[in-house]
């Protein structure tokens, strides 16, 4: 791919509509040719509806009836909308998103294709296929043997990558049953047909399909028969997890018992010798592993596992032990900041040639300090993993709902597709991959086409390498270096006779920066997690009307149920006691995803944070009343 010029600030409609001539031509352009399309469709056929027709009263009636609807349904929405296209929005993981991929997804929505079957969205489909190829190319997997699609989010991918991991998982057992397929895996016992590598066993269904056995020996597997309880064995999900993990053991009847959670480090990545400990008393006691998570990204603190440490112990573990499992990376926040490290031809560079780029085309500059070496790594180790989900709709500044899903190797999703096993060896006869239904392939039945269009439209305009998204995502990363370095050196705030200081979380791996306020002089661990939990009502939807509001984040608490004492090595360096921690065991904090494109200047940051400041001080002034008229309140009571 070729190296091209692009304007970060052309891709946007800006937060102030900046770009609103170009958008509004395009949107226009894109009904026009709509409309032009059902006019120009056997034009021969005569106008169904008369100029008499439209004039009938009831006819004008229902149009009228219709604008009002829609003023009613705008006014809902500029009254309490959270603006996240704004530079004052710095919460969640949203924030202003590419033109190109809302006029794509309005122009292919008024066509209205169903991604379900080929006949439902003959373009569309076709499209989705190779944003996916766009996906595993950007993971480094080989685009001719991997798969990847697009899901409505991360939740629906990640429970994807547990179904193709149990019913991998379950395959040697089934071939064991079958008649005609057991010597395939003679002499093998349950153990060792238990701890066979994915690879291994992807092998094997290459043989039973070269047999004809393949349907009538998946219909063996836990799909068939269901999932007896505890024999798949365990999975590994760090602390830090997405709920939606605990949801996929239910729904795919595995069982939330056998989650075993993996404990963070003060950085919040997994914990590196605890994850080797875990695994190898698991495999000393004989129990089987189902897979591994690591997340890169996490939702709370935006922190990059060390998936290199998670690839490396597990071929320690088949080199060893002979026990081997699946590995899934969850990055559905975190998987578009891979292109940051790939040139145009979508190569990882090498650390020292990558931060030359860096520098060289202030993309990082001098101060900033990004990548760390272990971030560095656990990217580069992501080519490495069984599957990975990432969501377009968060780094990848598409609209929603648009997750995705990538698997190594595309034969494992013969393993839980209902259409013919032998797809996808005709797709790879033809070069192409025309003849895969996707709706019989996937999770999902109907979906919308018009998502495909917009994450496909999205990588054509904006490359997913350094030069295109890695421009875009650099600007997200180096504000928010910016503003966990403010919050670590600045001073005081001062309210009346009282000082409230500011601190980070920790320095951020990626754009997530949490931080909290901490009365000076306050001891009260329990005084700190409500003040914090108010600053975050006054400063978020719950305060009223989001518009007018001029600074807006979100928020979550580190608990120990969740995190164990993780949380409590922030809690010792903001002052309080281990008393404190013991008698509360968890920490409210505010959070930030920085993904705002248009706080990259310097003079501009400094501007803005000088603006925050007085913001915040307002803020604590109004909490500060806001108590006093409580008090008041329980004296007069």
């Amino acid at each position: 791919m070729f190296k091209t010029s692009m304007n970060v600030d052309a891709l946007f409609l800006g937060p102030k509509s900046e770009n609103r001539e170009f958008f509004k031509e395009m949107v226009d352009y894109a009904v026009d040719e709509h409309i032009h399309w059902r006019a120009d469709f056997h034009p021969e056929d005569a106008p169904l509806l008369s100029p008499m027709d439209q004039h009938q009263p009831d006819f004008r009636n229902t149009l009228y009836r219709t604008e009002g609807i829609l003023r009613q349904l705008s006014s809902k929405l500029k009254t309490t909308s959270v603006p996240w296209f704004s530079p004052r929005y710095l919460g969640h993981m949203n924030a202003d998103t590419l033109m190109v991929s809302n006029i794509a997804y309005v122009m292919t929505m008024l066509y209205n294709p169903n991604n379900c079957a080929h006949e439902a969205s003959p373009t569309t489909t076709e499209l989705e296929l190779e944003a996916g190829r766009d996906l595993c190319a950007m993971f480094g997997y080989d685009v001719q043997k991997s798969w990847g699609h697009i899901t409505s989010g991360g939740t629906v991918a990640n429970y994807e990558g547990v179904w193709v991991a149990r019913n991998l998982k379950s395959l040697p057992l089934a071939i064991a049953q079958h008649a005609k397929a057991k010597d395939l895996v003679a002499g093998m016992s349950e153990k060792q047909l238990l701890n066979m590598s994915p690879t291994a066993i992807l092998d094997l269904s290459d043989e039973l399909k070269k047999r004809g056995l393949f349907e009538e020996v998946r219909a063996l597997t836990v799909r068939g028969v269901g999932v007896q309880q505890g024999q798949l064995g365990k999975f590994l999900v760090p602390m830090s997890k997405h709920y939606s993990w605990m949801k996929a053991m239910d729904v795919l009847g595995i069982g939330q018992e056998h989650i075993v959670p993996l404990p963070v480090d003060e950085n919040y990545r997994t914990d590196v010798e605890t994850m080797r400990a875990i695994t190898f008393k698991l495999i000393e006691a004989g129990t089987p592993i189902l897979g591994m998570v690591a997340v890169v990204g996490t939702t709370e603190e935006g922190s990059i596992d060390h998936v290199d440490e998670v690839i490396k112990l597990r071929r320690e573990c088949e080199e060893k032990y002979g026990v081997s499992f699946y590995v899934h990376v969850d990055a559905a926040y975190g998987g578009y900041v891979r292109s940051m490290f790939l040139d145009e031809n979508s190569k990882f560079m090498e650390y020292d040639a990558l931060i030359a780029r860096y520098r060289a085309e202030d993309i990082i500059p001098e101060g900033v300090t990004w990548p760390k070496r272990a971030v560095y790594e656990g990217f580069k180790a992501m080519s490495e993993a069984d599957s990975i989900t990432v969501d377009p709709h968060k780094a990848g500044f598409i609209q929603y709902a648009a997750g995705a899903v990538c698997m190594k190797d595309k034969r494992i999703v013969d393993l839980i597709s209902y259409h013919a096993a032998y797809v996808f060896e005709e797709a790879d006869d033809a070069g192409e991959e025309q003849n895969v239904v996707l709706g019989s392939s996937i999770m999902e039945g109907s979906k919308a086409g018009a998502t495909a269009a917009a994450v496909w439209a999205a990588h054509r305009l904006v490359p997913l390498n350094i030069s295109g998204y890695g421009k875009v995502i650099g600007r997200g990363i180096v504000t928010a270096d910016w503003f966990a370095q403010k919050l670590a050196m600045t001073k005081p705030i001062v309210v009346g006779n009282r000082r409230f200081e500011l601190r980070p979380l920790m320095h951020p791996d990626f754009h997530m920066v949490n931080f909290t306020f901490k009365e000076i002089g306050n001891p009260s661990l329990e005084d700190h997690n409500r003040l914090n939990q108010r600053m975050y009502e006054v400063c978020s939807y719950s305060s009223g009307r989001t518009y007018s509001n001029d600074f807006l984040t979100s928020s979550t608490s580190l608990a120990f149920d969740e995190y164990g004492d993780t949380p409590w090595i922030y809690a010792e360096s903001r002052g309080f006691s281990r008393k404190e921690w013991d008698k509360t065991r968890s920490v409210y904090i505010l959070r930030s995803a920085v993904m705002t494109h248009f706080l990259r200047d310097p003079q501009g940051f400094e501007d803005y944070w000088a603006n925050l400041r007085e913001i915040f001080a307002e803020k604590l002034g109004h909490i500060i009343d806001m108590e006093a008229k409580e008090a008041n309140q329980l004296k007069a009571a």
